[in-house]
């Protein structure tokens, strides 16, 4: 396994909308192993390829507090959405920020395991934000794309101005 690099807001790269998966085999298994040791050594609780500049429609998960619980989904997709939280997210490309985001309280989400079986989870609570969020990104939407504008630039302006003091 190894980690790979995470693309930094605002990286026109993150805004790339992520190609279905056709076929699944060693090397998208490789993918999600590789995302999901980079998710944990981050430390981060999702990630999508797309973070990871591979633009297929792959995310890793794992939300529970010993990183004891991986889930791996492929061509995810959102079939249902219920209800209404607003929440703090956080984001691995976006370091340090943290906003409220409203998103749905509950999902069902079909999707493909990485033996190619087609699967269906409902779900509420964290893992159904992430879900959203990691999904979110596979459409090249970032959390802060939910912000208002005036958010949104002062974001960007913080983000590059970090990029410039580490570089």
């Amino acid at each position: 396994m190894a980690l790979l690099p995470i693309l930094r807001f605002p990286d026109v790269r993150l805004k790339k909308v992520a190609a279905p998966v056709t076929h699944i085999d060693d090397s998208i298994r490789k993918l999600a192993a590789d995302m999901a040791e980079t998710m944990y050594e981050a430390p981060g609780i999702g990630l999508a390829a797309t973070q990871v500049d591979v633009h297929k429609r792959l995310i890793v998960i794992d939300t529970s507090e010993d990183k004891s619980d991986l889930r791996v989904f492929i061509n995810p997709v959102l079939d249902s959405l219920e209800g209404s939280q607003t929440g703090e997210e956080g984001c691995l490309s976006v370091p340090g920020i943290y906003d409220k985001v409203e998103r749905a309280e509950r999902v069902t989400v079909h999707f493909l395991d990485l033996e190619g079986k087609k699967q269906s989870i409902t779900t509420d609570g964290l893992l159904a934000v992430c879900i959203q969020h990691e999904i979110d990104h596979l459409d090249g939407i970032v959390f802060v794309d939910h912000l208002s504008q005036l958010k949104q630039v002062r974001i960007k302006s913080r983000l590059v101005k970090q990029s410039r003091v580490t570089a």
